[in-house]
């Protein structure tokens, strides 16, 4: 390369990296505009979720676990999806069968028909250590699509549990998306993951007008940026975060980051919470979403709530 080459190439390179540093510094100081609140957050809140229907009352990811959150009159659900072997949505969070019903082997290497015939009470265990839901008809696995067509009035966050590297993980987020719009539940659903790669999957069939919650690699990022100063270049895409109350000891509940996703107009969930003064002490903070294991606390709290 020439003298004069070289000097043209370091010309440019500096050029290039003024230009970018003047957008990033220009991106840092404009103060972020709060997104549009898609129609799923548009309802009354705080929003009390059933974690799998609520798993400490009733066979998880039942009828009989959505059943009683209805009852109850909980917002929702907070669930989760495998995929069968013939590519059906099904409403369910491990990847083999073994801890919730009576057979065994991955979710995958089943039929539709297949997992229909497993009794998903056998393993369910209430507090006097009774087994009262075995062979139940409502303790059957059971398809999105139905869950949709049986609960209409209620909220759903659903959450893709396959591995998007595995074949059913390539799939899942169109199939997903093909159920949701084929009952018409774009309002009435949240989708999430702790794949980032999920989220970004389904946003290409969804062009963001389904409500989406941050993946764990978004979440981590979003954080460090607000607890390292540069909370103003952050860039996600999710209408909610969905998070453990503490991760590895560090906890997560903190007003800092409650206030900063609410003035983004980012819903702050959080999950595994499973007492009624936690729960009050969370919404007080201006948390948005609660997931609970167990509805009859949940219930407990909306009632006293609506009761002031």
């Amino acid at each position: 390369m020439t003298k004069t080459n070289k000097c043209i190439t370091r010309a440019i390179m500096g050029i290039s990296g003024l230009f970018g540093s003047l957008l990033l510094l220009k991106k840092f100081k404009n103060k972020p505009v709060p997104r549009e609140i898609k129609p799923f957050f548009q309802h009354e809140a705080p929003y009390i979720f059933s974690h799998r229907g609520g798993m400490k009352e009733r066979p998880e990811s039942t009828f009989l676990a959505f059943d009683h959150s209805v009852k109850l009159g909980l917002t929702g659900f907070e669930t989760d999806i495998r995929i069968t072997k013939d590519e059906k949505v099904i409403i369910f969070h491990d990847a083999d069968v073994d801890r919730t019903t009576n057979g065994s082997g991955l979710v995958s290497n089943h039929t539709l028909t297949e997992l229909k015939q497993l009794d998903a009470g056998f393993h369910f265990t209430d507090i006097n250590g009774n087994k009262p839901y075995r062979n139940h008809k409502n303790a059957k696995i059971i398809t999105l699509e139905e869950l949709l067509q049986r609960y209409p009035n209620q909220l759903v966050n659903i959450d893709i549990k396959d591995h998007p590297n595995s074949y059913e993980g390539r799939i899942a987020a169109k199939c997903l998306y093909d159920v949701i719009k084929k009952q018409s539940a774009e309002d009435r659903v949240l989708v999430t993951s702790f794949y980032k790669a999920q989220i970004e999957g389904f946003n290409l069939y969804n062009h963001h007008s389904i409500a989406v919650g941050a993946s764990q690699a978004e979440v981590t990022d979003a954080i460090l940026k607000l607890y390292t100063g540069l909370s103003q270049i952050y860039d996600g895409t999710a209408d909610t975060f969905q998070m453990p109350t503490s991760f590895k000891g560090i906890p997560l509940a903190q007003p800092t980051l409650v206030n900063w996703l609410n003035k983004r107009h980012i819903a702050p969930g959080f999950y595994g919470v499973n007492s009624v003064d936690q729960m009050q002490d969370l919404i007080n903070m201006g948390v948005h979403t609660i997931v609970t294991d167990r509805p009859e606390l949940g219930a407990q709290f909306l009632n006293t709530a609506r009761s002031k």
